[in-house]
């Protein structure tokens, strides 16, 4: 039987962050030659090497990514667990932890969460909003207990649960006073490709979805672009200046009826997975977060 020690965990993660053993031991506020120690023994206990030494640090063996994910899952699970027992003590009934893709926030979490929190007060919520690459990481790491999003190509689908909640299309945004609703009724996707953009990184799932409609439409030509995953930056970015950028058209109807954006009348050609509640198979949901996930399977039967 493996027996790995609490301190051992820490040592691993902090590894893993610093890739140095004397700035992971500054982390624990423990000397060097303890934290060579403690990872020594647990290599001995093991029969295997877990980081190679370096002339500038330390780089993790296979065997080494191995253990790393599982003391990031194991210290997650103490951390949420510390996070429920002083809800408790403080007369609350836990902590949920939401991770979200930006599509899914106006018409389901928002409202999904609102009525959460009047029904169940003595719950502390946190909300993460991102990708669906990041957050299906997040999920991995046990930093989110539930995610909105959409699995990422390549996922072991024995490890999630997923059930559709949202299907919707991508619509072109700008900024309300954008001087393309001066000129036409409509606009092409040709037309656009003159425009400055702003768009997702590039390996994000949005990205490529916008990338293959424009070759799809014969698009050929070297967009100018600037790369952000932040939803803030892109809504500034949009308000100061004349460039585009695509976003799902329920974000789209939220910045309007706000007055801030705009949708442009052109047919973008983006096939787009429905937005699911994922979960992890292989690791049982807390007490607020299964009852929030009944609230959202309830709503969407």
């Amino acid at each position: 039987m493996l027996h790995v020690r609490p301190r051992q965990l820490l040592l691993l993660a902090r590894l893993d962050a610093h890739r140095h053993l004397g700035r992971a031991a500054e982390a624990m506020n423990i000397s060097q030659p303890a934290a060579t120690k403690l990872l020594q023994q647990l290599e001995e206990s093991l029969g295997e090497q877990l980081f190679e030494r370096l002339a500038r640090g330390m780089a993790p063996t296979p065997y080494g990514e191995i253990l790393i994910r599982y003391a990031h899952r194991v210290l997650s699970d103490f951390g949420t667990a510390r996070e429920e027992m002083l809800a408790l003590r403080s007369g609350l009934s836990g902590a949920l932890r939401v991770g979200s893709v930006p599509g899914a926030v106006p018409e389901l979490l928002a409202p999904a969460l609102v009525a959460y929190h009047l029904r169940h007060p003595q719950v502390a919520v946190s909300v993460v909003v991102e990708t669906s690459d990041l957050m299906q990481a997040q999920l991995e790491q046990g930093d989110v207990d539930l995610v909105l999003g959409r699995l990422t190509d390549g996922h072991d689908e024995a490890k999630y649960a997923s059930v559709p909640l949202l299907g919707e299309s991508q619509v072109v945004v700008v900024r309300a006073a954008h001087p393309v609703f001066e000129r036409a009724a409509t606009v092409t996707l040709a037309e656009m490709a003159s425009w400055s953009w702003v768009l997702q990184p590039p390996g994000s799932p949005q990205r490529g979805r916008f990338e293959a409609a424009m070759r799809e439409a014969g698009i050929q030509a070297r967009l100018d672009i600037i790369e952000t995953a932040s939803p803030i930056a892109i809504t500034a970015l949009l308000e100061n200046s004349d460039m585009a950028a695509v976003m799902p058209a329920s974000q789209a109807n939220h910045y309007g009826r706000l007055g801030v954006l705009r949708t442009v009348p052109v047919e973008l050609p983006v096939r787009v997975p429905p937005i699911c509640l994922i979960t992890r198979e292989d690791r049982p949901l807390s007490p607020a977060a299964a009852q929030f996930r009944r609230q959202l399977l309830g709503g969407h039967a």
